[in-house]
């Protein structure tokens, strides 16, 4: 039997490669000799970087930038060169992301991406010609006025004063934009974003209603940040004749998507057109009998560009059944038999509290690989019964 492992990362819990590891575990426990091909997958959040420097044995370099609720802390971004084009690589995650922001803290209304702005200053200090930006698992809600700010766009109130943006709760105040003091290497390097293509900046289904909650936004911040990101967006409209409030990928990572493709010369990606070009899946899944694939919560989001979506995308061309172990089922979780996978399992295994659960991942996760896989045995031997009765 070949089996083919495909996690996400549990976000704040495990990454895609820990995860990959006790799947793993869990199937060689009930058969050490069962093939498996351990492929852990990136979407532009946590492990971005660190993923393609590996895969083009690049450098990681670490630099002292600015975290989401302002503090200073250590991050980083990768630098790798290849037909004489260099290129950096930055994960938003891991100087933006919601990891780094303390539960007691989590409110986008108050957490910047000032310190994305920073690594990409810091990579065009590297004379890079081309940057890739992987952008999920944000904290953030801010329209990427952070990032924009450190590169030296100036945001004003009506009185012209400048003013300084901490978070989303902030774009309210903002009247006007001036562009003078933007860095201008921004114009001169490709940037490639990689992103969530269902993801949008403003609407009914703007990022700030879909995922602000997750951040830690009331229903009264929501509002707020979703009033602040529709009166940005007006403005970037007004000042640079481009209207991101319903771009594909303009919502991603709080906004961060839309602020990219107003200051930087960036184009935005559906993520996985960039991270497929580093990760074969198709070669790797042709020929196997089962995949598996994992996320953090499993709902009626996941067929929205997730993880477990794209692997069963690509699994089900070739005819190859997926079973997905997720730490949580969240509402709306059984459309995703629509959409590629065949059966979800929850690693969860007494009633516990999230701190408890987080500890225990990884062996749940094992506990859970190795279920499935003695399920499927179950099923082999009654088929094979029912053959043996039905030729006798």
């Amino acid at each position: 039997m070949k089996i083919v492992i495909i996690p996400s990362g549990f976000k704040e819990c495990l990454n895609a490669e820990e995860v990959a590891s006790s799947m793993d575990t869990g199937i060689r426990r009930f058969d050490r000799n069962v093939e498996t091909v351990v492929i852990p997958m990136i979407d532009g959040g946590e492990g971005f970087a660190e993923t393609i420097i590996n895969i083009k044995k690049g450098k990681l370099i670490y630099k002292k930038v600015t975290g989401p609720v302002g503090e200073q802390i250590m991050s980083h971004f990768g630098v790798y060169k290849e037909k004489g084009i260099k290129t950096a690589v930055i994960e938003m995650a891991a100087v933006a992301g919601l990891k780094l922001v303390p539960r007691s803290m989590r409110n986008p209304l108050e957490t910047t991406t000032f310190g994305v702005g920073e690594l990409i200053t810091a990579a065009l200090d590297e004379n890079v010609d081309h940057i890739i930006i992987g952008c999920g698992d944000s904290g953030t809600s801010d329209g990427g006025a952070g990032m924009a700010q450190a590169l030296g766009v100036q945001f004003l109130n009506q009185h012209h004063q400048l003013l300084d943006i901490r978070g989303g709760g902030d774009l309210s105040q903002v009247e006007h934009i001036d562009l003078s003091h933007l860095d201008q290497r921004v114009a001169k390097v490709n940037i490639d974003v990689a992103c969530n293509w269902h993801n949008i900046l403003c609407g009914e289904k703007g990022v700030a209603r879909v995922f602000a909650p997750q951040k830690g936004a009331t229903p009264e911040e929501v509002e707020i940040l979703s009033d602040g990101l529709e009166h940005y967006a007006s403005l970037i409209q007004e000042a640079m004749g481009v209207d991101v409030r319903v771009i594909p990928g303009s919502g991603a990572s709080g906004g961060l998507g839309a602020g990219l493709l107003a200051f930087t010369n960036a184009v935005l990606h559906p993520r996985y057109d960039i991270i497929m070009q580093y990760i074969q899946l198709e070669d790797h899944i042709q020929g196997a009998d089962l995949v598996l694939t994992a996320e953090g919560c499993l709902d009626g989001q996941t067929p929205n560009g997730k993880i477990p979506s794209e692997v069963s995308r690509i699994a089900k061309l070739a005819g190859v059944p997926v079973i997905a172990i997720t730490g949580t089922i969240g509402e709306g979780a059984s459309i995703n038999y629509t959409s590629g996978i065949d059966a979800y399992i929850s690693i969860i295994q007494k009633p516990t509290s999230l701190e408890s659960a987080m500890e225990e991942a990884a062996i749940w996760i094992a506990d859970s690989a190795e279920a499935a896989i003695r399920q499927i045995q179950i099923g082999y031997n009654i088929a094979q019964r029912k053959y043996k009765r039905d030729v006798i």
